[in-house]
C-alpha cells in the first residue's frame, strides 16, 4: 500500500514475504531493480502490470510457485522487454526473439497452470483454516488442564506432603508436555504457504511472551522491598544506592534534599513522594526513602534537576514557621530599646527613647547663626579678636561675673 507514491524509487526489496500478487507498483516511475525472492506468487500474469515500468532492469522471482509453471522465464521475457536480468541470470537478444516467437503458446500454457494453482489455493486455505481450529481446541484443553494444575486448594482441606509432592510431579509433567509440544511442532511436516508461514510466526510470537511474562513476574519477585515494617516505622532505604546530602536550611525554614541521579537519567524515569514524616523517590523503579529530621509541609514541596549535575534537588518547607531574619534584623537594637518598647505597648503610654550623645553628635544652632552673622560681615571674619576688642570698648558693656 502507498508504495505507488514513491516515484524516485529506484530498489525496492519485498523478499520473504505474503505476496501473491505484483500490484500497486505502477507509480514507481523510476524503478530499476524489483525483489520478490521466496513469496507465494502464482499469478504469473500479474507482472504484466510490471509494463508501465519501463526504466525496471532487474527482476527476482526465485522461490515463487509460479517458478514451477512451464514456459516460466519465456513467458517473463517476452512480456516484460525492458528487463536486463531474471533471476540474476542476463537476458540475451535471441533468447528474447524466441520468447516472443512462441509467446501465444507459452501464455495459453500459463493461463491452463494458473488455474490449476488458484484451485489448489482455495483447498489449501480451507485445510489451513481446519488444522487451525483443531489446534485451537487442542490449546484450549490444554489451558483447562494447566488451570487444574494451578488451582489453589480450599482452605478448609490442607494436603499434606505426600499431596503436594504430587501436585509439583503434576506441574512437572506439564513442563515436560510443552517441550513434547514445542518439539512436534517443528518437526511436523507443513504445506509451504503463506498459511503455515504465518502461524510459525504466530507461534513464535507465542513463545516469546510467554518467556516475558515469567521474566515479569520474576523481576516482580526480586522488587518485594520492606519499606514500611509491620509496626508502621518507616526505614531508611537506598536500593538504587545514589550518593545524597540533606541539609537544614535554617535561614529560609526548609529542608533540601540532593540526590545524586544519573546525568543522562530522563525526568520521566523518577517518581517523588514527599510526606510529612519522609520522602520517597522511584529511580527506575528502585525506591530511595529517607526519613526526615522534622515535619515538613508536602504540598509546598518542590522537585527539580540540576542543569549541569542532573542531580534531584527537593526543597521542603518546614510545618514549623519559625522566622529567623527578623530576629537577627532587630539584634541591631539594644535590649534596653527593645525592653522600653514593650513596656510602651503593654502600658499604652508614650515614652520618649534617651539618646547618647557619644554615639550621635548633633550640630550646635547658636554656632550655625554666628557662622552666617560672620560670613555676611566679609573681611572681619577673618579677624575675630578685633570684633571682641570692639564689644569690649562700647559704653553699654558691663562685665559681670556672676552672670
Amino acid at each position: 500500500e502507498n508504495v505507488s507514491k514513491l516515484k524516485k524509487l529506484e530498489y525496492l526489496n519485498v523478499a520473504l514475504n505474503n505476496i501473491e500478487r505484483i500490484e500497486n507498483l505502477e507509480g514507481c516511475e523510476e524503478l530499476k531493480k524489483l525483489d520478490l525472492t521466496a513469496n507465494f506468487i502464482g499469478e504469473l500474469s500479474s507482472i504484466e502490470s510490471l509494463k508501465c515500468n519501463i526504466h525496471l532492469k532487474e527482476l527476482f522471482l526465485m522461490g515463487n510457485p509460479c517458478t514451477e509453471f512451464e514456459g516460466y522465464r519465456q513467458f517473463v521475457v517476452a512480456t516484460l522487454q525492458q528487463l536486463k536480468y531474471l533471476d540474476s541470470k542476463e537476458i540475451e537478444r535471441s533468447e528474447r526473439i524466441k520468447a516472443l516467437q512462441d509467446y501465444p503458446e507459452v501464455q495459453w500454457k500459463i493461463r491452463e497452470q494458473e488455474e490449476a494453482y488458484l484451485l489448489k489455493r482455495a483447498r489449501e486455505k480451507e485445510e489451513a483454516q481446519r488444522r487451525m481450529q483443531e489446534k485451537k481446541d487442542e490449546k484450549q484443553k490444554q489451558m483447562d488442564s494447566k488451570l487444574g494444575c494451578d488451582s489453589p486448594d480450599s482452605p478448609q482441606e490442607k494436603p499434606n506432603q505426600a499431596e503436594a509432592d504430587g501436585e509439583q510431579e503434576r506441574c512437572r509433567t506439564v513442563e515436560n508436555d510443552d517441550d513434547d509440544e514445542d518439539r512436534k511442532f517443528w518437526e511436523e511436516p507443513t504445506p509451504y504457504t503463506p498459511e503455515s508461514r504465518l502461524e510459525t510466526h504466530r507461534y513464535i510470537e507465542e513463545k516469546r511472551r510467554a518467556k516475558d511474562n515469567v521474566r515479569e513476574s520474576k523481576k516482580r519477585e526480586k522488587t518485594a522491598w520492606t519499606l514500611v515494617t509491620a509496626e508502621g516505622k518507616v526505614l531508611n532505604v537506598n536500593v538504587p544506592k545514589l550518593h545524597f546530602s540533606l541539609k537544614d536550611d535554617e535561614e529560609n525554614n526548609q529542608i533540601i534534599l540532593d540526590l545524586a541521579v544519573y546525568r543522562h537519567l530522563d525526568t520521566s524515569l523518577l517518581d517523588v513522594d514527599v510526606q510529612p514524616t519522609y520522602i520517597r523517590v522511584l529511580v527506575k523503579g528502585k525506591p530511595f526513602q529517607l526519613v526526615l529530621p522534622e515535619e515538613v509541609k508536602p504540598d509546598s514541596s518542590s522537585a527539580r534537576r540540576s542543569q549541569t549535575t542532573g542531580h534531584l534537588v527537593v526543597t521542603m518547607p518546614k510545618a514549623k514557621e519559625t522566622i529567623l531574619a527578623k530576629q537577627k534584623v532587630s539584634a541591631s537594637i539594644k535590649h534596653s530599646d527593645c525592653n522600653t518598647q514593650q513596656k510602651t505597648t503593654r502600658s499604652g503610654q508614650v515614652e520618649k527613647l534617651e539618646v547618647d550623645p557619644s554615639k550621635y553628635s548633633f550640630p550646635d544652632v547658636t554656632k550655625i547663626i554666628q557662622e552666617k552673622e560672620r560670613t555676611g560681615q566679609g573681611p572681619i571674619k577673618l579677624q575675630p579678636q578685633k570684633v571682641t576688642e570692639a564689644k569690649k570698648s562700647s559704653d553699654d558693656f558691663e562685665n559681670n561675673e556672676d552672670v
